[in-house]
């Protein structure tokens, strides 16, 4: 099965940064679009951002010209820069990939693939 693995969560002041990746071991998704998700307790899970394959890029309002999604195809690895962090931030950061070609997605129904989270906490 394929396993998506999330890191670079963790503890940071608001006004802060951090930068998660998402690496696809045995897998490439160089064709695919890939996308963040963010889901807070007792919340539904939330689009983020995604990039097509080529790095077209789109955001939701709330992150825009905060958040940057990026991907290094030679290495397989999908990032997520998190800066101006907000109290509203703080959730479990999951990446996801959608298994065929085709164009960005905003809904979690058309993503396949998903790692199991990592957690952004924002202290004030």
């Amino acid at each position: 099965q394929v396993q998506l693995v999330e890191s670079g969560g963790g503890l940071v002041q608001a006004g802060g940064s951090l930068r998660l990746s998402c690496a696809a071991p045995g897998r490439t998704f160089n064709s695919n679009a890939m996308a963040w998700f963010r889901q807070a307790p007792g919340k539904e899970r939330d689009f983020v951002a995604a990039i097509s394959w080529s790095g077209d890029e789109t955001y939701a309002d709330f992150v825009k010209g905060r958040f940057t999604i990026s991907r290094d195809n030679a290495k397989n690895v999908l990032y997520l820069q998190m800066n101006s962090l907000k109290p509203e931030d703080p959730a479990v950061y999951f990446c996801a990939a959608r298994s065929t070609t085709g164009t960005i997605g905003r809904r979690s129904y058309e993503y396949s693939y998903w790692g199991q989270g990592t957690q952004v906490t924002v202290s004030p």
